[in-house]
């Protein structure tokens, strides 16, 4: 007989019954806590008078504040791009650095006759220890240039 035509015991669906009653329990129980500490509304309270708050600059145009429309863009993409790239600038690359099973904890080296020995340290060195982009050797000097 084939795994799947094969009947399912009763401790499964039991099981199963179980969770799913559990779960609708937990999200009644979560809506009757948020419902009851709702303050009741009457239609007195409904009626809201409307609240006037003053902004500043809204009523400027750009330039009495300061900056041309090119200016403000600029700024603004700047600001933007500076939020979305320093974080990925500075983001851990390697997430087992630290740990004993990170593979870029080895170095390889060699030297022949009397020449400079040479390694791969050089190049792993800053992966195995958890630096971010900005802190490699050849591309942190490039992401010196992005904003961030």
């Amino acid at each position: 007989m084939a795994r799947h035509t094969a009947p399912r015991s009763p401790r499964r669906a039991l099981l199963q019954a179980g969770l799913t009653v559990t779960a609708v329990g937990a999200a009644l129980s979560a809506g009757a806590g948020a419902a009851q500490a709702a303050p009741a509304a009457t239609p007195a309270a409904l009626a809201v008078a409307p609240v006037t708050l003053p902004l500043p600059g809204v009523d400027q145009s750009l330039d009495e504040v300061g900056a041309t429309p090119g200016q403000a863009l600029t700024g603004a993409l700047q600001h933007a791009a500076a939020g979305g790239i320093a974080p990925a600038k500075s983001m851990r690359l390697n997430p087992l650095a630290g740990t004993s099973v990170d593979p870029l904890d080895n170095t390889v080296g060699t030297q022949i006759a009397d020449f400079q020995p040479v390694n791969t340290a050089a190049a792993t060195a800053p992966l195995a220890k958890g630096a971010g982009l900005k802190d490699l050797p050849v591309v942190g000097t490039v992401t010196g240039a992005l904003p961030g």
